[in-house]
């Protein structure tokens, strides 16, 4: 049977133009140039011999025939990837797309992936640390890392448990060394990292009373909660283990020595990608740990020194680290 079908590519660059919206975040999904998805788009129009789209100022709006068009090739784009990722003994050699908080990538992801790479250098990896709410796999990411509370879902696979400690500068705990716990929280003030509740976790799992002023700088992610601590701007909420590096190199020191448990991290992917062959060989790795050893990334026990958005089916996530 013969098929009279439009230029495959043509479609890829439909649909995601269709879904951004844009030609310019389509060009950036697909790593081509913007008049490359233009020149795509007006082959595809003068093969099915309609407009798709109508350009305005404020962006692309799809033609009614555009909308009626679109379900129906994102179906048949999903349904030929899910196809090529089923077929039997395929080696994973494709690409892999991870959207991950991004304190977490930088001391966690990045350091361990060099062994990932080394294990599969077939599989082409991009990762992505903006705070954007995701969509799975809608918005073009196989792979979520996030950090939430206890969840339950068929496709999310926990990475590890976190441990909370305040933390500050060796000058600062220096300084205020012979105080009680209360005045120390009184003196020094309090590192906010924005949509977090770490500092209320802390205070209601330690047994600690809050300070009544509990206002003090607010960040936007854990790292510059961390950096804001070890430049001397108050005490921050400290995550283990993203934060032994610097527990280790002593450019922050346990502010007070109570550490409690927080959040944990999640590997998260959809259905329809979690038997992919590049998302199982990631799942499995991170998840991997030697016969009788503790998994990979469960916090290190060592002690601490002294003088961090996805929707995935119905569940939606923020993280701020």
């Amino acid at each position: 049977m013969a098929f009279r079908l439009p230029p495959l590519n043509a479609l890829r660059i439909f649909e995601a133009a269709a879904r951004h919206k844009s030609f310019r975040r389509a060009a950036e999904e697909l790593n081509v140039t913007a008049s490359a998805v233009s020149h795509a788009m007006q082959t595809l129009e003068e093969a099915v011999g309609v407009e798709l789209f109508r350009r305005e100022t404020r962006g692309l709006r799809l033609t009614p025939a555009g909308s009626a068009y679109l379900p129906a090739v994102a179906d048949a784009l999903a349904m030929l990837s899910r196809a090529t990722g089923e077929l039997p003994g395929r080696r994973p050699t494709g690409k892999l797309r991870i959207s991950s908080a991004p304190t977490f990538a930088k001391h966690v992801l990045l350091p361990r992936l060099p062994e990932f790479i080394d294990a599969h250098p077939g599989i082409s990896i991009t990762i992505d640390t903006s705070r954007q709410l995701v969509d799975l796999p809608v918005d073009g990411f196989d792979i979520a890392i996030r950090s939430a509370p206890a969840a339950s879902a068929p496709h999310w696979i926990k990475l590890m448990d976190e441990m909370l400690v305040p933390v500050c500068a060796p000058a600062v705990k220096a300084r205020f060394a012979t105080d009680t716990e209360a005045e120390f929280f009184r003196h020094v003030p309090l590192i906010h990292t924005m949509l977090s509740a770490d500092w209320g976790s802390w205070f209601a799992a330690s047994g600690v009373t809050p300070p009544e002023q509990l206002d003090g700088l607010h960040v936007d992610t854990l790292q510059m909660a961390f950096d804001a601590a070890a430049h001397g701007l108050g005490i921050a909420i400290g995550r283990r283990p993203l934060v032994d590096g610097d527990l280790a190199s002593g450019r922050l020191v346990a502010a007070i020595d109570r550490a409690v448990r927080g959040p944990s991290y999640w590997l998260i992917t959809s259905g329809e990608n979690f038997e992919r062959p590049e998302v199982k060989a990631f799942r499995r790795w991170m998840s991997a740990a030697p016969a009788g050893a503790a998994p990979r990334f469960e916090p290190k026990p060592a002690p601490l020194a002294n003088p961090r958005r996805v929707r995935s089916g119905s569940r939606t996530l923020t993280s701020p680290c």
